[in-house]
């Protein structure tokens, strides 16, 4: 079992070496926001949520992209009872949701978002990424393609997270996630999309730390003591985590204020 799930990942690793341009793509506009003092919003809900949590903060990561983690919607850890998995199912289903969330912000079309949905067939997600996109901010959508176009949308006009992307990135997973067939189960195991994901978001953080270095900016990444030694290591880690505050602030000052939003939506006209 352990190779034959080796070997699936090695596909899915192909797979998503063939979209190298469309990653490069989405890494320049993310790299475009960073420069531009802004921030990269990155969503997803249910298991969605590691891949928002791989992108930053960690080692080897770096500020700049800012990870909406909804407890509603992704903390499931006792699985039932209070703050249960039924519920955060249930919620990432209801419409207006996302709404709510991103009431919490001024966005900008300088801003540029990455919404993590395996399916692509949740609400909320989708929601997330329709009202980015009515707000001018690039949407690049994180799915499992075979899974998505296989899956039926639970909105009720039956769109799905890819309809609202500017661009469209592949986890290489299979239909149903789950990747290998045991004799006499009938019901497949172990799913591959987290280790897919894990790789794009990683691979597109990597071209962003490469372009921002070529333009001059390179990223305050957040980096081990035994790599960089224990003084620069903490430099880092309060430089960076200084920098991801004032970032966040830009996205607090002006909730609210018509005016800001419609001056800042309509300076790249």
């Amino acid at each position: 079992m352990t190779q034959q799930y080796i070997a699936k990942c090695r596909q899915m690793l192909d797979s998503i070496e063939a979209q190298t341009p469309h990653i490069q793509q989405a890494a320049q506009w993310f790299a475009d926001t960073i420069l531009a003092g802004r921030m990269v919003h990155v969503f997803g809900s249910g298991h969605s949520r590691i891949m928002v949590e791989e992108m930053w903060p960690r080692y080897g990561s770096f500020p700049g992209f800012n990870p909406i983690v909804e407890l509603s919607l992704t903390f499931h850890n006792l699985v039932v009872g209070a703050n249960g998995q039924r519920q955060a199912m249930f919620l990432e289903n209801v419409p207006g949701l996302a709404d709510r969330i991103l009431r919490n912000f001024a966005l900008t079309r300088q801003d540029s978002a990455l919404i993590i949905s395996s399916s692509g067939c949740n609400v909320v997600p989708i929601e997330m990424a329709e009202l980015f996109q009515r707000q001018g901010v690039k949407v690049v959508a994180l799915i499992t393609k075979e899974h998505s176009e296989q899956s039926t949308s639970k909105r009720a006009d039956r769109k799905k997270l890819g309809d609202f992307a500017d661009l469209i990135l592949d986890t290489g997973a299979p239909v149903g996630d789950a990747m290998l067939t045991i004799p006499e189960l009938d019901t497949p195991v172990a799913p591959g999309s987290t280790v897919g994901g894990a790789v794009v978001v990683n691979s597109l953080k990597a071209e962003v730390a490469r372009l921002l270095t070529e333009a001059g900016r390179p990223p305050k990444v957040l980096s081990a003591g035994v790599v960089v030694g224990a003084e620069r290591a903490v430099d880092l880690f309060e430089s960076a985590y200084d920098e991801h505050a004032h970032r966040l602030a830009k996205l607090y000052q002006q909730v609210g204020i018509p005016s800001y939003v419609s001056q800042e939506n309509t300076q790249d006209l």
